[in-house]
């Protein structure tokens, strides 16, 4: 009798970077930064240079594809770190590259 293993190899591992490294990122070079909040959370900061898509809208992941670019990497926070690491799948099927910024918006607060 023999057995067959089928693995889900289409789920790649999201990369992920922390705030502090975002930090020397954003001091280098410009990236592609998306913030997945609501726009009350926006209202109460936000990192200086992103892109603002709410992970709560229906069509979230047609509008985050109509502003980025799939031939460079997207960097993704939320307010924690949960919904980016939501988010980050969500458009990692559609093919883009991403890297999950860990802790989110209220680490990057607590940092900077």
């Amino acid at each position: 009798m023999s057995f067959f293993f089928i693995t889900c190899s289409s789920q790649e591992e999201i990369k992920s970077i922390s705030t502090k490294e975002l930090k020397v990122l954003l001091a280098k070079e410009k990236v592609q930064l998306l913030d997945v909040r609501s726009p009350k959370e926006i209202k109460e900061g936000a990192i200086k240079t992103a892109i603002f898509v709410n992970y709560f809208e229906v069509d979230f992941s047609e509008k985050a594809a109509q502003q980025l670019d799939k031939n460079k990497p997207v960097y993704l926070y939320c307010r924690s770190g949960n919904r980016s690491s939501k988010a980050s799948k969500i458009l990692n099927a559609k093919g883009f590259n991403v890297v999950n910024v860990l802790g989110g918006y209220m680490k990057w607060e607590k940092e900077n």
